[in-house]
Order: structure tokens, then C-alpha cells, then sequence
């Protein structure tokens, strides 16, 4: 298996406004480091990254990004590869804003990616972070949706986290009470959640229909319980 990184195409209207990057989890495998497009915290994006180009309405294209290996090591990290991916959005689409959505090591590297240039929103969905992750995003949109019944990436490390960025952004932190690691209960709430989110941050409030939680955050609560 190559290992590479990839983009797949979800959404690619010819003049788009904004992009989203959509960043898949997944944990190390010493047998297999690539990453399959079969494997299931690949396949799990597939309807995250539906949403967004739904609630986008044909005006923001949508990628999905198949990281070069399955888990985070000091050599090559899923961070190297959205700055692959967001060179690769530059040459293809020029100067759009462009938004992140990750679950789980995806989240951890959409928090992190966070404030380069032209991210401009970010979306954690049950995020695998360190207690000491988040640093600086001036200027960005920040949301973290996150099941409290996740076994895998503790709620409060994300919570952690989500305060220290906010020193420097808007952040707003949905909590789903029984929502689990691999969001498939409330799986339509934390894929909506995420492509509502990233609409609004990329062509603005007005234009794109939202929940009541995602309005409450686009409104200014830091914290929604649902």
C-alpha cells in the first residue's frame, strides 16, 4: 500500500466559495499503517462529509482527506498531511477560505491545523487531544461537538482544550449526553451539527439554516448541552 496522502472528492463546483476538508480518525497498526478507504473511521466520514455539501447548497466544495498513515507519530503526522491538502485546495480552487472538519485524531489535527492560512473555521468531532493541545486561531470559528459516553477521547480533555483556544477565538462546545466514540448513536446530530457549523463560518449566518444548538453557538454560548 502507497503511503500517501489523498484527496476524494465529495462536492467540486467549478467556482466555489469555501472548501471543507473533511478529516477521518483512526488509531495505529503495525501490520497495516497505510490507510484504506474501506477502513471504517474512513467510511464514517462519507455522510459528514454529505451534510456539509448539502447545507453548502453547490457553494462550497467538499474533499475528504485520506491521511498518509493510520495513527500520529513523531515522523509524519495527520497535520502534515492537511498542509499537503491545503496546498493541494490552493493550486486547484486559489485564495478560498476553507473550513476543517475531524473526528477523533482527525479533530486533534483540525485543532491544531487550526490556525493556518486559509483555515478559517474548524469542527472537532469527538476529538483525541492532549489536556495540553490548542494553541492561538485569531480570527477562526471553533466548534467541538462531543458525545460525554465517549470511552476512547475523554470529554474532559476536549473541554481542557476548548477553553485554552478560546483565549484567542469564538469557541463553542455542543455536548451530546449520550453519544459515543464512533458517533452512530446521534450520527445524523453530530454530522448536521458539523456541516451547519461550517456552512455558516464560510458563507455566513444568514445564509445557511441551522439547529438550535448551532445557532445558540453562532450566537455566542460557549456551552450547549442537547
Amino acid at each position: 500500500m502507497d503511503l500517501a496522502p489523498r484527496l476524494i472528492d465529495t462536492l467540486t463546483p467549478a467556482d466555489p466559495q469555501g472548501v471543507v476538508l473533511v478529516l477521518h480518525g483512526g488509531a495505529d497498526r503495525q501490520d497495516s499503517p497505510g490507510v484504506s478507504p474501506t477502513q471504517l473511521s474512513v467510511l464514517r466520514m462519507i455522510p459528514v462529509a454529505k451534510a456539509v455539501a448539502r447545507a453548502g447548497r453547490g457553494r462550497l466544495a467538499v474533499h475528504r482527506l485520506l491521511n498518509t498513515r493510520r495513527g500520529w507519530d513523531t515522523h509524519h503526522t495527520p497535520v502534515d498531511d492537511v498542509e499537503w491538502a491545503l496546498e493541494q485546495v490552493r493550486e486547484q480552487y486559489g485564495d478560498r477560505p476553507v473550513g476543517l472538519v475531524g473526528h477523533s485524531l482527525g479533530g486533534r489535527a483540525a485543532l491544531l491545523a487550526g490556525g493556518l492560512d486559509p483555515v478559517r473555521s474548524v469542527v472537532a468531532l469527538n476529538p483525541w487531544v492532549y489536556p495540553t493541545d490548542g494553541g492561538a486561531m485569531p480570527g477562526r470559528r471553533v466548534l467541538v461537538v462531543h458525545g460525554m459516553r465517549d470511552r476512547i477521547a475523554p470529554p474532559g480533555r476536549a473541554e481542557t482544550v476548548a477553553r485554552r483556544v478560546a483565549r484567542s477565538t469564538d469557541v463553542g462546545f455542543i455536548r451530546i449526553p449520550d453519544g459515543k466514540h464512533a458517533m452512530l448513536r446521534h450520527g445524523r446530530s453530530f454530522d448536521s451539527y458539523a456541516a451547519q457549523f461550517s456552512a455558516a463560518a464560510l458563507l455566513g449566518p444568514d445564509d445557511v439554516e441551522v439547529s438550535e444548538p448551532v445557532a445558540a453557538v453562532l450566537a455566542g454560548e460557549p456551552w450547549v448541552t442537547v
